[in-house]
């Protein structure tokens, strides 16, 4: 997982939130809370507690609709206590004897060029590409990535260096200590199994695979249209109980991961997987309940999704789309900005839902010659990418009248 999980919440409820983590024996008390860039505070959370927590309770004793959010912290302060028992960063101090055995003295360039972010997976970890640039790194040979390894408690190390433009957003990952790239990720007692060097893995949706997980689809069909690996395929089975779901993944690589997935969480008698371009999909009025899991936006999915849904009982669209809000005005100070940025950003996901909802109802109409009803039933932050870009999922029932 992505550095230690947190939630994101705005400074004035911090407090709040710290009391309601708390009550729940969630809030990791080792840590320190740590002051966000934009005006928010991050409280670390027990890995363990993490799939646990009710975010819709606690953002409704707040009354906000996202007055917190998971997000995962690469550098939280630890508390004084912890400070005095760990006595100092560890990496650091295994990597400041590397080079003085090699004769090089450590500096705070050296310091500054350590990993600031990284992703665990089991006993691998996955480092960012802004680390270890230095010039000076190379004359360490193997030895360093043994001795970062061990800093990191790791077994196996691989970098990220970027992600590729090859339609797929299949990373550019180099394995540096260690042959096998396969890893294992449990997320809410689901497997995830998947190759560093051909797919990803999104820490950050955990908190819609958490929704969907609560969601009762006992006797449905479920099409998941962008799977990849099972991010919500796996959920829609393992928890939500679907009766059948049929997955859909244009990416090879992210296929093997699936179908891996779907034997290791012993659900592949209950799904059905489609490899290539969803827009080719050949089913047809077969389904109660449709992912479209794409953003920055699943729009080209929206036609499929119609010809999807049964034609006489109609269904439920799951559209993700990440949204842009309007910049705040200067001259209101910081409170009043954060509470009309908060009505400012609802009333824009309110505007592309009710617009989404009246073009799904003309292709429904489109593509049926009969009259449809789509309601929303919700919209639901998943997170925010910066201060006025979200990511939300609309909930859009859809019946023929």
């Amino acid at each position: 997982m992505d550095g230690v999980p947190c939630l994101r919440v705005s400074r004035c409820l911090a407090q709040h939130f710290r009391r309601c983590l708390q009550s729940e024996g969630a809030l990791d008390l080792s840590l320190g809370l740590v002051g966000d860039s934009d005006g928010t505070v991050l409280l670390p959370i027990l890995p363990s507690c993490l799939s646990q927590l009710d975010l819709q309770s606690f953002r409704t004793t707040a009354g906000s609709d996202y007055a917190c959010e998971i997000v995962w912290s690469q550098c939280p302060l630890q508390s004084k206590k912890g400070r005095a028992r760990t006595g100092g960063n560890k990496l650091e101090k295994i990597l400041q004897e590397l080079l003085e055995s090699h004769g090089e003295r450590w500096t705070e360039e050296l310091r500054e060029d350590l990993p600031h972010s990284f992703q665990r997976h089991g006993d691998l970890v996955l480092l960012g590409d802004h680390c270890f640039a230095l010039p000076l790194w190379k004359k360490m040979d193997d030895k360093l990535w043994s001795a970062v390894a061990r800093g990191l408690g790791a077994k196996r190390l691989a970098k990220m260096r970027r992600i590729s433009r090859d339609g797929f957003r299949s990373p550019e990952v180099t394995v540096l200590l260690g042959e096998d790239s396969w890893v294992k990720h449990v997320d809410n007692g689901v497997t995830y199994e998947f190759d560093v060097t051909k797919c990803m893995f999104s820490a950050g949706n955990i908190t819609e695979k958490l929704r969907v997980a609560g969601f009762d689809c006992r006797g449905e069909t479920v099409v998941d249209l962008y799977a990849g690996i099972g991010y919500f395929t796996l959920p829609y089975l393992v928890h939500a109980k679907a009766s059948h779901v049929h997955a859909c993944e244009w990416n090879p690589n992210a296929v093997e991961a699936l179908q891996r997935n779907l034997v290791a969480n012993r659900v592949s008698d209950r799904c059905t997987v489609h490899q290539g371009d969803n827009r080719q999909l050949q089913l047809c009025d077969i389904a109660d309940r449709v992912n479209l899991g794409l953003i920055p936006s699943s729009e080209d999915g929206w036609p499929a999704a119609c010809r999807l849904l049964k034609r006489t009982t109609g269904g439920i669209l799951h559209i993700h789309q990440n949204i842009t809000s309007p910049l705040q005005t200067a001259g209101d100070n910081d409170a009043t900005q954060r509470v009309s940025g908060k009505k400012a950003d609802r009333e824009v996901w309110h505007s592309w839902a009710n617009d989404t909802a009246n073009r799904i109802a003309s292709l429904l109409k489109d593509l049926t010659g009969a009259l449809w009803i789509t309601n929303i039933q919700h919209i639901e932050h998943v997170k925010s990418y910066a201060p006025h870009v979200h990511h939300v999922v609309l909930d859009l029932e859809c019946r023929p009248s």
